[in-house]
């Protein structure tokens, strides 16, 4: 039996053994009360008849049928015309389902990335926020507003609430030569939204998960240039933050996974800022226990109650680091859960208000936006000119 490490002397051995320990556990600079009451709102952006982000997800998205191009085209768009930064990237894959016979269905993930300039993607760590966008094919003319056109909504508005100071902070960086500056310099974001979630008949392992199994497959497999930091885009993914059944009044979110209990702690200490800062819209008067109901626990702590099936089950057999999000107290989902109720009129709107700028605040602080993050009067009306901040775009896309 021979050692792994070979020669290495063994306070060698120590020092890297202490620094993989270590590694999960990212520390970053938290963004300061200004900040936080400085983020955007998305103003009528989630409208549920006319705003430009929400309303056009709000709508059947059953894999391989017109309604899931249309939204398809909707993110294309809204990408495209609005953050034109962002690479955009379509994955798609074919399968048969329980109802469709041997017809092929196909599923299309759409995977939106934007790392620092100078960076090569094997070199990127990225912060990867992923909602699943189709609808259940069964009960006819489910909408899933909650689940999840929702979040897909908030994660658009969280992006471009934090594009600008991206452009800010990086050119800052190369103007000043730390462009190299160990991990920070390569450190990226990139958004999943993901197709075939749902199950056509009843869940299985077979019939479900349909576009999260072909996309962490695919990524396991590609390998990035030799001597890249990171051998595939699966482990690039620095943190996978699911968000999944937002948008229903006074959510219960849980911990589930130890390994990342530090930045589900990280998400509940901003809602909890955010909310003594009087800038949560559902809160009003009346006290509010947070959302994050293990904010106050360790990582050992946790109920055990183990993970719920999601999207993030593929990843998290291949090692990925996973926080889900997910409104699901003790006592089960929300009350809409996979019923025709689960539609435009049952969303609470200012609970999904304050879950994008939750998200955006989670997402400023990951990627070290303090002092980035501010924006001019002036440069906030032209953005309101040329259609940006309202999520107004000429622009169409057909796949």
């Amino acid at each position: 039996m021979s050692s792994a490490y070979g020669g290495l002397s063994p306070l060698l051995i120590l020092c890297l053994g202490l620094f993989f320990f270590s590694f999960p556990v990212i520390s970053y600079q938290e963004i300061s009360d200004e900040t936080l009451k400085s983020l955007p709102r998305p103003k009528t952006d989630f409208d549920i008849h006319t705003g430009a982000l929400l309303s056009p997800i709000l709508r059947t998205r059953v894999p391989g049928t017109e309604g899931s191009r249309a939204v398809l085209n909707h993110f294309v768009d809204f990408f495209q015309s609005s953050l034109p930064d962002w690479k955009i990237e379509l994955q798609n894959s074919t399968s048969k389902t329980p109802v469709h016979g041997n017809k092929d269905v196909p599923f299309v993930n759409f995977i939106a990335s934007r790392d620092p300039p100078w960076a090569q993607a094997g070199d990127v760590g990225r912060l990867t926020l992923v909602a699943h966008y189709d609808s259940k094919y069964e009960p006819e003319g489910f909408i899933g507003a909650i689940d999840s056109a929702a979040p897909c909504a908030m994660i658009m508005h969280a992006m471009r609430s934090i594009d600008a100071g991206l452009t800010k902070k990086w050119e800052k960086m190369r103007k000043s030569g730390r462009k190299h500056q160990s991990l920070e310099g390569q450190k990226g974001i990139q958004v999943l939204f993901l197709d075939g979630e749902e199950a056509f008949k009843s869940w299985s392992a077979e019939d479900s998960l349909y576009g999260a199994r072909s996309l962490a497959e695919q990524w396991d497999d590609e390998v990035n240039a030799a001597m890249s930091v990171y051998k595939t885009p699966l482990s690039s993914i620095s943190l996978f933050v699911l968000l999944d059944l937002l948008g229903s009044k006074d959510p219960t979110i849980q911990s589930y996974f130890e390994t990342t209990h530090w930045a589900y702690k990280k998400l509940a200490a901003l809602e909890k800022r955010l909310r003594g800062l009087n800038q949560f819209k559902s809160t009003g008067n009346a006290p509010k226990p947070q959302w994050f109901i293990d904010g106050s626990k360790g990582e050992h702590e946790l109920s055990g109650f183990g993970s719920i099936q999601d999207d993030h089950i593929p990843f998290l057999d291949r090692g990925v680091e996973i926080l889900h999000v997910i409104d699901a107290s003790p006592f089960g989902f929300p009350k809409v859960w996979h019923t025709l109720d689960d539609n435009a009129e049952n969303l609470d709107i200012d609970t999904v208000e304050d879950w994008s700028v939750l998200i955006t605040a989670f997402a400023a602080e990951w990627m070290e936006l303090e002092g980035f993050m501010q924006m001019s009067k002036k440069a906030s009306r032209e953005e309101n000119v040329n259609g940006k901040a309202s999520g107004q775009w000429n622009k169409k896309t057909e796949l």
